[in-house]
């Protein structure tokens, strides 16, 4: 089975586009290829329909479901979805619950019994806190250990790029990681400088350039998905 996980040099930066893209693009050699969203933290409530129970609902969640070649039960794909748009460790604790790794690594494994492909998209950036308690700490980056996919590393282009991203590259590569590949994705039109940016960021970065996106918030995954070279 082939599986990613992507990341972000922060939030904002276009991991849910990039996550979508990639589905998009593992379509054309996979026949079943599902989005996971392990943590999501800012959901609205929806009622249920024709006897179906309710549920909370992430838009990045539906974007990825939108994506996928297959549809799976929730707690395959969004394990842990929180009311709250704050920091998954505390928007965890605001609902009284607590983000178990071990059961987000059980939910992939059960996942991928039933699919070709999996793209698993992190919350936040790479060392997001999932969990916090006393002498506890676990972030996206302990799940991406334990998970032990490649990674793909979403920069958002804007000022302070390079810092996040070499940071980040240095995180995943000092973690045992494989860093697959990662996209440039354009977040600020007016960034001084994007095109000096981008050369040092393919100077230094110890992975291939699997895209570049221009800033175009209403581009469709699918066609971001012809421009993304897959790892």
């Amino acid at each position: 089975m082939t599986a990613y996980f992507v990341t972000g040099t922060d939030t904002g930066v276009g991991k849910t586009r990039s996550s979508c893209a990639l589905i998009h693009a593992l379509r054309r050699d996979h026949q079943r290829v599902v989005g996971m969203k392990p943590v999501a933290a800012g959901c609205d409530w929806i009622e249920g329909v024709d006897g179906h129970p309710g549920q909370w609902l992430n838009e990045d969640v539906a974007a990825l479901r939108a994506a996928s070649s297959l549809k799976v039960p929730p707690a395959f794909d969004n394990p842990y979805a929180l009311p709250d748009a704050v920091s998954p460790h505390i928007a965890a604790r605001n609902a009284g619950a607590v983000i178990d790794i071990g059961h987000i690594e059980a939910s992939f494994h059960a996942l991928s019994q039933h699919v070709d492909a999996v793209v698993v998209e992190g919350a936040g950036g790479f060392i997001v806190p999932l969990h916090e308690s006393p002498g506890e700490f676990a972030s996206s980056a302990d799940l991406a250990q334990r998970l032990r996919l490649p990674v793909i590393l979403v920069v958002g282009l804007r000022l302070g790029c390079l810092n996040h991203a070499l940071l980040t590259q240095e995180s995943i590569v000092a973690r045992g990681l494989t860093l697959a590949g990662w996209v440039a994705n354009v977040v600020d039109a007016d960034m001084p400088e994007q095109e000096a940016n981008l050369r040092t960021l393919r100077d230094h970065m110890q992975a291939p350039m699997l895209a570049h996106w221009g800033w175009d918030p209403a581009a469709e995954p699918a066609q971001l998905a012809q421009t993304l070279a897959l790892p």
